[in-house]
């Protein structure tokens, strides 16, 4: 192999550009040419592809979102779509593909490989942490930084004003986020995907939590809970508890996506992604590049898209205990 691209595809990350940076220079350091494809699946269709250097990612592993930019590519999931990503590759002599993103960007390796078997090695980038094989996935710690940094803001005025806060942060199918900003930033109650929490629970946690004298309240959600979003739980639980608790609700969304990767981040992106150029060099393909146990592990794709990764129930137990 002499010759390699990389990539970004779906959402944005915090400690992608680290993972790129890392990519670009343990190439070259092994002897590899290395190309960038702008847009991920979108620019592998149109032909987006460009050499990279050394100097091509200077001052880049402290900036939040991607310089690669990201899309996700209706046109790559049909056998066309593919076809031109498959020639441009070939034009480029582009011999394998590291591929920074999450679950919608490893099916689409997968199905391209299975067409026209060019070895593609995975670094996840998600700021989710729901895929099996790793740890931990690149920007889930900041996101979990910055969803920590509001919660303690909206505390502020929670217990200023006695109200109660639902508070949603994002994890349409994971409450990693949930339950690590819920239990750093001390919420009362955290309603996640993994398990059903009963609306009649929050009711009693929340009473409960009153007739202590308890001023105030935080109930984290992640956006995929089975109850709904915060707004539409908030508005159930204002019908049985209106005369006693003054609710109101934060949506934090994107701004869980942007910023400064931390420490954290930027030093797991810069293992990754070099992780994925060692692996494409020892021959791996249709796999994801992982941490597990401080180990570098290399997962194939399709157990990491169909595999579960389950909150431990020490997790939640400890919300419990640590909420009265």
């Amino acid at each position: 192999m002499k010759r390699i691209a990389v990539f970004t595809s779906g959402g944005d990350a915090p400690g992608m550009n680290a993972c790129i940076r890392a990519a670009v220079r343990g190439a070259i350091y092994h002897g590899l040419e290395v190309y960038g494809i702008r847009r991920g699946y979108n620019g592998m269709i149109s032909g987006d592809i460009f050499p990279m250097y050394s100097q091509s990612v200077s001052n880049i592993v402290q900036r939040g979102g991607t310089m690669l930019k990201s899309a996700r590519s209706k046109e790559f999931m049909t056998p066309e779509g593919r076809k031109k990503a498959y020639e441009n590759l070939m034009n480029a002599g582009i011999e394998g593909l590291v591929a920074i993103g999450g679950n919608g960007t490893f099916t689409g390796a997968e199905v391209f490989y299975n067409e026209y078997e060019i070895p593609t090695v995975g670094c996840p980038g998600t700021i989710d942490n729901d895929l099996y094989g790793t740890d931990y996935t690149i920007g889930f710690d900041t996101a979990v930084n910055t969803s920590l940094e509001a919660i303690d803001k909206i505390r502020d005025t929670a217990d200023s004003h006695d109200r109660v806060f639902f508070i949603e942060v994002m994890g349409r199918d994971s409450g990693y986020i949930a339950i690590q900003s819920g239990i750093g930033g001390g919420a009362e109650i955290v309603m996640v995907p993994e398990t059903h929490t009963p609306l009649k629970k929050v009711v009693s946690t929340l009473k409960d939590g009153w007739s202590r004298s308890k001023s105030s309240s935080i109930v984290v959600v992640a956006e995929g809970d089975e109850e709904g979003h915060a707004v539409d739980i908030a508005e159930k639980i204002k019908n049985q508890v209106a005369d006693k608790l003054d609710i109101r609700v934060t949506t934090l969304g994107h701004i869980q996506r942007g910023g400064t990767p931390t420490a954290y981040d930027r030093i797991l992106a810069s293992r990754l992604g070099l992780g994925a150029v060692e692996g494409l060099i020892k021959g791996y393909k249709n796999v994801m590049a992982g941490v597990v146990n401080n180990e570098m592990v290399y997962t194939p794709f399709i157990d990491t898209i169909k595999k579960p990764k389950p909150i431990h129930d020490d997790l939640l137990r400890m919300v419990h205990i640590l909420s009265m």
